[in-house]
This record gives structure tokens, sequence and C-alpha cells, in this order.
């Protein structure tokens, strides 16, 4: 496949904004990018800034992220309005919803740059964001969670079979072989004996089982602190275009075991029993007993984090990106708690204890 020069493609990006922009164009500067092939660019104008996505055509497919901005937004989701489409050669023009993601409010940074001493502290042995409840803003962190939730629940209430791609075990699953393929053999330089082999194809049976017996919804699928943006209404809602339909407590999982910040189990509970709460009345098809709404919250969880392990480890050795892997303890943290409270992932925790040489600790259990 022919590679394109990015000076010459950033050439025709700026012709492209200079025609689609709605005032003539003052600057053109580099916003943000994401862990694919996507970069996003501000375009600033005498009538204000917007964005533009530039999604190169041979490894990007724009269609799916116009689909899903217009399914969610008409769910009553706050979604970047498309303003202009080239699909030949993958640019959009979007409505810009700043700067301020959940993250950046939350903890003072955008995600990638050091945190700011004066709000997160750091629990011993993880490098992940642990948020002291008394330097965090108690109303500030309720509202743009209670914003999240209401958003979610919007966008659930409006889903119907065969909109987006179903999250089926054949997806599930290939995500969490990207955990051995990655996490262990190419980060870990670790190769599993034929019984560990037998212990993690046990584990992940046991969790296919329980998400695939959830009801479904639509999944955004990343609907975490650095894909939500304070805005108005809240939140502004980004990175959707890999959305299917699927386990109803994905994203909350994404939400609330966020790779980027860690809130204590507490109020951890508090924001998943609001949700369920609010879901019931609705008459989403949760569990009737939150006991067993929580059990399906963790064993997704689990899913999400085993796949993220192998997408961090995949992000640095094969695309360069190194800056993901200061994330892993979190993500680790959280699959050993979750698998510290069922006795179907014991085995597979004894096996991260081998790997890892890490000792268990204590946690909730219902």
């Amino acid at each position: 496949m022919e590679r394109t020069d990015p000076s010459e493609r950033l050439g025709r990006l700026r012709r492209w904004a200079e025609e689609a922009a709605p005032a003539p164009l003052l600057a053109l500067e580099a916003a943000s990018a994401d862990a694919s092939f996507r970069r996003y660019f501000r375009v600033r104008t005498a009538r204000g800034s917007f964005v533009v996505m530039d999604a190169p055509p041979e490894h990007e497919d724009c269609r799916p992220y116009l689909h899903v901005a217009r399914l969610f937004r008409s769910a009553g989701a706050n979604t970047p309005e498309i303003l202009a489409e080239n699909l030949d050669e993958g640019f959009l023009l979007l409505s810009d919803f700043g700067n301020t993601t959940y993250l950046a409010a939350l903890t003072g940074r955008s995600g990638d740059t050091p945190a700011s001493p004066l709000t997160p502290t750091l629990a011993q042995g993880e490098r992940g964001q642990t948020l002291d409840p008394n330097r965090v803003d108690e109303q500030t962190a309720d509202g743009l969670y209670r914003d999240a939730n209401d958003a979610l629940l919007r966008i659930q209430l409006a889903s119907r079979a065969g909109e987006l791609p179903d999250y089926d075990g054949a997806l599930l699953l290939r995500e969490m072989r990207l955990f051995p393929d990655w996490y262990l053999a190419r980060h870990l330089k670790v190769e599993l004996t034929s019984a560990q082999q037998e212990v993690m194809e046990a584990a992940f049976r046991a969790v296919l089982a329980n998400t695939l017996a959830q009801p479904r919804v639509y999944v955004h699928r990343d609907w975490h602190s650095r894909n939500l943006m304070v805005t108005e209404p809240n939140p502004g809602v980004l990175d959707f275009q890999d959305a299917v339909y699927g386990p109803i407590t994905y994203d909350l999982a994404s939400l609330y075991k966020d790779a980027y910040i860690r809130w204590e189990e507490e109020r951890v509970l508090d924001w998943v029993i609001r949700y369920w709460e609010a879901a019931r009345r609705a008459r989403l098809p949760v569990a009737s007993d939150f006991a067993d709404f929580y059990r399906d919250f963790e064993w997704m969880g689990v899913q999400r984090h085993i796949k993220v392990l192998g997408i961090f480890a995949r992000l640095c050795h094969r695309d360069g990106k190194d800056g993901y892997l200061k994330d892993m303890p979190l993500v680790m943290r959280y699959l050993r708690r979750a698998c510290e409270r069922y006795a179907g992932l014991h085995p597979f925790l004894n096996l991260l204890d081998a790997l890892e040489g890490k000792a268990q600790a204590v946690g909730y259990t219902f």
C-alpha cells in the first residue's frame, strides 16, 4: 500500500478545512491523537473554533463514526455535531467540545501529561491516579458522574438490535487473547506451561459465560474519563466509533474501573448503586438484586482489564506508544481485586501471583 507523505496530507487537510469552515481560517493546530491512526486538529476562525478529524481512509473508516454519532445524538447524548464531511479523504469537521476532559477536571491532567501535585495522591506501588476524597471537591465529582450515568442511561434506553455490530463471544474472546499474546509473551516475556494455559482458558470461558448471559444494549466501549468532556449539556461524548451491541455492564465497568483514575471503593459502590436504581426506574433490563448486578459488573470488568493490559502492551511494543505503560499497574490492581472476590476466578489469581509475584489483598464482596 502506498504511504501518504504526512506533510502532503496535512496540506490537503488545511485546504479542505479552509473550504469547509464557516469563516476564514485563522489557525490550524494539533489538538490530540488517540490509540489508532486518527488525529485531531483545532481550526480557529473568526466565528469560533472547530475540530477536524483526520482519519486516513487506508487505515480508518469514518462511516461508523458518523453512524454512531447520529445514533447517540438522537438518543439525547451530546456527541459532536457533524458540520462537514469528506469520506474520500477521511476528513470530518466537528463542533468543538474544548479541552476539559473529566480526567482534567478531576485531577488536573489531560491523560498523558504529569499529574498536578496539588490534586491526586498515589497509592503505594501504583502509578494510576488515586484520588484523595479530601482533596477533590465531592460535589464536582458527584455531579460529573451523575451526568455520565444519565447520558449512559439515555443511550442504553435507545438500544435496538441490528443497529450496531454484536459484541459476541468471538469478539470478546479475541480481545482477551491480546493478554497472552502481548502482555504475557511480549511485555513480560513469559511462556505459559500447559497447566497454566488451561487455567487461563478456564478463566476466559467463565468470564465469557457471565458476560454473554447479560442483557444487551448499545455499548460505547470506552466510556471513561478521557473520552467524556465537561460541556453544556454535560458530558460531551467522544471516541464512540467502535460502539457495539453488547453486555449492559460494560460501559459502567469502563467508567468506574477507569484505567486513568481510581476512586475508593465506597464511592464506586455509591455511584454504581445510583446507576442501578435509575436503570430499574427506567425499566432497563438490569438484575433485580444489586448483588447479582454488582457481580456482573465485576466480571465484565475482568474481561475489560484482561483486554486493556494486552492493548497497552501492544501500543507500547508494536506502535511505540509507551505512555500507556504507567497505567498498567492500576489495571492489574482492578483485575486482581475482582479475582480475589469470586471463587471461580481464584485459579486465575494464583496464575497472576505466579507471573507477577504479588500478594493477595482483601476487598469487598456480596
